[in-house]
């Protein structure tokens, strides 16, 4: 499988300051199709915007809540970037804000591939596929995702309703799934994922509301692991300090954003790190945000983001409480050795 030497062509974190007007974001690098946006200065709402419901669709990571239109949120994806209007969660004066964005394919073409037909964005040069549906209520129903290959992670909401997110992380299984908007540990149902492990064509879903209203649509952001650019994963803590005995999570890349979730209990966040926000590995401090909540930014020291992967640097129970089960995204700011054969440093 070839390696993706230039990893900032379909993923990037940009960081901007909103006017209480209107204004275009641009430097993403590409037109992205799935935009990420938190305030980091004070506590509201994540706001997640894809091409495929369109802009101003706008669900929420931190809440079970159903799809909002917000006319002045994110406008349009433009060809660098994209557009904002004067909503506060997205461009209050003065306030500053962090966009997580991945390209993918546009609005998306339909697909076939399963019994409920999809609308799919998929780009499969770096595995992200973005995919709409209509639940249809009966267990076992399966949904083409185009990336042709296995989804390692599936992030799914039923955007019509107040259902809660599901996510499915290949590495705990098709028994067993996630809620992305809480601090839940993992859970065993056949009503989400079926007891059936995605295929390079399809997923296959349960019945529960989660993933299958019937009438309703539902939005999955897929994901399959591609050199030099994604890994996902479990490790074990081992509450290490990061001085003494390391706990290294090898990713292959210099990571450029990195969610952590215990996995194996419940109480614990959905911690989010990324190199722009944090672009050196100092001794006391990292910008993190949780998806599960609304809160403001805080500093903790944890992780350090390396040449090939990341280190928890404390036995912080978020991240490398010791015996404890942890599941990871991690997206590459630089493969380990790029295309002119010059390695990846750390920060």
């Amino acid at each position: 499988m070839a390696q993706i030497n230039k990893p900032g062509l379909h993923f990037n974190t940009k960081l901007y300051t909103g006017n209480g007007s209107t204004q275009s974001i641009s430097g993403v690098g590409f037109q992205p199709d799935w935009t990420w946006i938190k305030k980091r200065n004070a506590a509201v709402g994540h706001r997640l915007t894809d091409a495929v419901r369109g802009a101003t669709k706008t669900i929420f990571s931190d809440d079970a809540a159903a799809q909002a239109t917000l006319s002045t949120a994110l406008t349009a994806f433009d060809s660098d970037g994209f557009s904002l209007g004067s909503e506060t969660g997205v461009n209050n004066n003065s306030d500053t804000y962090v966009s997580w964005n991945w390209k993918a394919n546009g609005a998306g073409s339909a697909n076939s591939d399963g019994t409920l037909a999809s609308t799919v964005s998929v780009n499969t040069t770096a595995g992200i596929s973005i995919v709409k549906y209509t639940g249809n209520g009966s267990a076992g129903a399966t949904v083409g995702h185009g990336l042709g290959a296995k989804p390692k992670v599936i992030i799914l909401k039923s955007y019509e309703n107040g259902q809660q997110w599901a996510a499915y992380w290949s590495a705990l299984g098709a028994t067993k799934y996630m809620r992305f908007n809480t601090t839940n540990g993992q859970a065993t149902s056949n009503a989400r994922w079926y007891d059936t492990e995605p295929t390079t064509s399809v997923f296959t879903i349960g019945n529960d509301g989660e993933v299958n209203t019937n009438t309703e649509d539902q939005i999955a952001y897929c994901f399959a692991e591609k050199p030099g650019f994604s890994k996902f994963g479990t490790y074990t803590g081992n509450g290490a300090d990061g001085s003494t005995s390391n706990n290294f999570i090898y990713t292959g890349f210099k990571p450029a954003w990195v969610i952590v979730k215990r996995s194996n209990d419940s109480g614990q966040q959905w911690t989010i790190c990324d190199s722009v926000r944090s672009p050196t590995n100092v001794a006391d401090s990292m910008e993190w945000l949780f998806s599960e909540n609304s809160g403001a930014e805080t500093d903790e020291d944890l992780p350090y983001l390396l040449s090939n992967g990341f280190m928890p640097r404390t036995g912080h129970t978020y991240m490398n409480r010791s015996g404890f089960q942890y599941i990871y995204m991690a997206f590459a700011e630089n493969p380990l050795v790029g295309s002119n054969n010059i390695p990846a440093v750390g920060r």
